[in-house]
C-alpha cells in the first residue's frame, strides 16, 4: 500500500512538473493566447465581449389566440424532451401568439445562452442588408474586392456567394491539443483576422460543399471593411435596434477588435425568436421591411452541393439520417425520421441550439440549452407539427 501511495504522489508531482511546463512553454510562445486559455479552464472566461444595444424586447402581436391552438400532449412532450436535453428555454409561437414560453429551473427569460453557430445566420441577414445598402455590390463579386490579402493567390477566385453557401474550398484549422496551434489561435487568439486570412485552398471555388468556420468569419472581415463600421456597430444599428429584442453580446479577439462572427453571438431565447420571425415574415418586423424580401428568399434556397443549405442557414430539404459537417471531422447530428414539412429552416449551434421556422405552419420554435451531443434534429418541428395538425 505504501508504495502504491509512494508512485500515485510521484505521478501527481511529474503531473504537475508537466502542466506547469507547458503552461510556461504557451506563455513564451504566445502569451495572450496563454492567458486567454488560462482563464477559460480556470473562470470561464472566453475573452472580451461587446454590448449590442437594443430598443428593448417587445411580445410578438396576438393575432388570433384561438387560431394557435397545439395539442397538449405534443407541447408535454416537446417539454420532455427539453428536460431530458438540459435545456434552458423553449419557446413555441404559431399563428401570431407565443403558445409556450417555458424556462427550465435556475433560467428565465434573461438568460443569456451561448448559442455558438447560431450566429452565422444573423451574420448571412447582414450581408443581405450591407448589398441593399450599396456596401457589396453583389454575392457574384470575388471577395478579394475587399480581402486584399487574397488578391495575390488562387484565392482570387472566391465569390461572396460561395462563402455564404461553404462552397469557397477555403481550409480551416483542425483541433488538435497543441494549445499555440491554429485552432486554438482561431477560437482564442487575440488576431482572429490574421489566422483567419492566412488559411489557404483545399479545392476549388464552387466545387464542393465543407462547412467550415472559416468562411463565415472572413465575411465578418468583409462586412466590416466594406462597410467601414465595427461589425458589433453594424449589427446593432441595422439588426438590434430595429426587431425589439434584449441586448446581446458579441465576442471580440480583443479589446475593441474584431468580432468572432462564426460564433458567439450571446443573446436571450426571445431575442432569437424575433429573428426567427424575420424568416417568416420574409425580413419584415414591426412593420418596417428590415431584411430585403427578395435576400430572405435567396437565404433558402437549396445550395448546388447541399440541398439542406442556404445562405448560413439550414434547411430540410433532404432527409439524413445523421447530417455531416465536413470532410475533417466525424461530428454529425442525428435524424431520426424525416421533417414532416417541406419548408423548414433552422439555425443550427452546436450541440442543439436551435430555431426552427416552418412558414407553411407559420411556426417557430426555440430551444437554447446545455450541449446535447445526442441531439434529434427531428424530435421537436415533427412533435409540434403533429399537435398542429391533429
Amino acid at each position: 500500500m505504501k508504495l502504491l501511495l509512494r508512485l500515485i504522489k510521484r505521478l501527481v508531482q511529474l503531473l504537475l512538473i508537466l502542466t506547469i511546463g507547458i503552461v510556461g512553454w504557451m506563455y513564451i510562445d504566445e502569451p495572450a493566447l496563454a492567458t486567454r486559455v488560462i482563464k477559460l479552464a480556470v473562470l470561464g472566461d472566453s475573452g472580451p465581449t461587446h454590448t449590442v444595444a437594443a430598443s428593448g424586447y417587445s411580445e410578438p402581436s396576438i393575432i388570433n389566440p384561438t387560431s394557435g391552438i397545439i395539442d397538449q400532449e405534443a407541447i408535454d412532450q416537446a417539454l420532455e424532451y427539453g428536460a431530458s436535453t438540459n435545456s434552458h428555454s423553449l419557446l413555441i409561437y404559431h399563428q401570431g401568439h407565443l403558445v409556450l414560453e417555458h424556462y427550465y429551473p435556475e433560467y428565465d427569460a434573461q438568460t443569456y445562452t451561448a448559442t455558438a453557430s447560431m450566429h452565422k445566420s444573423v451574420l448571412a441577414m447582414l450581408i443581405g442588408i450591407a448589398i441593399e445598402d450599396g456596401h457589396i455590390q453583389s454575392v457574384s463579386e470575388p471577395a478579394a474586392n475587399y480581402i486584399s490579402e487574397w488578391a495575390g493567390d488562387e484565392r482570387k477566385e472566391i465569390t461572396i456567394e460561395q462563402l455564404l453557401t461553404q462552397t469557397s474550398g477555403i481550409d480551416f484549422p483542425t483541433f488538435s491539443f497543441n494549445p499555440t496551434g491554429g485552432f486554438f489561435k482561431f477560437f482564442l487568439g487575440d488576431d482572429i483576422t490574421s489566422v483567419t486570412l492566412s488559411e489557404p485552398v483545399w479545392a476549388t471555388p464552387g466545387s464542393q460543399f465543407d462547412y467550415n468556420n472559416v468562411g463565415p468569419q472572413t465575411l465578418g472581415i468583409l462586412l466590416e471593411r466594406a462597410t467601414g463600421q465595427k461589425y458589433s456597430d453594424y449589427l446593432e444599428q441595422n439588426l438590434w435596434l430595429k426587431i425589439g429584442v434584449d441586448p446581446a453580446t458579441v465576442q471580440l479577439d480583443k479589446e475593441g477588435g474584431m468580432a468572432r462572427t462564426f460564433c458567439c453571438l450571446n443573446a436571450t431565447a426571445r431575442s432569437w425568436l424575433k429573428i426567427g420571425l424575420l424568416h417568416l415574415n420574409k425580413g419584415k418586423l414591426n412593420g418596417e421591411q428590415i431584411v430585403p424580401e427578395e435576400w430572405m428568399h435567396a437565404t433558402v434556397v437549396p445550395g448546388e452541393h447541399e440541398a439542406n443549405y442556404g445562405y448560413l442557414t439550414w434547411l430540410g430539404t433532404e432527409y439524413k439520417k445523421q447530417q455531416r459537417y465536413n470532410r475533417k471531422g466525424s461530428t454529425s447530428v442525428y435524424h431520426s425520421e424525416p421533417y414532416l414539412m417541406k419548408d423548414l429552416i433552422y439555425f443550427d449551434g452546436f450541440g442543439g441550439q436551435r430555431v426552427y421556422v416552418i412558414p407553411s405552419e407559420d411556426l417557430v420554435i426555440v430551444r437554447t440549452g446545455d450541449v446535447s451531443m445526442d441531439w434529434d434534429d427531428a424530435l421537436l418541428p415533427n412533435t409540434i407539427f403533429r399537435g398542429i395538425s391533429q
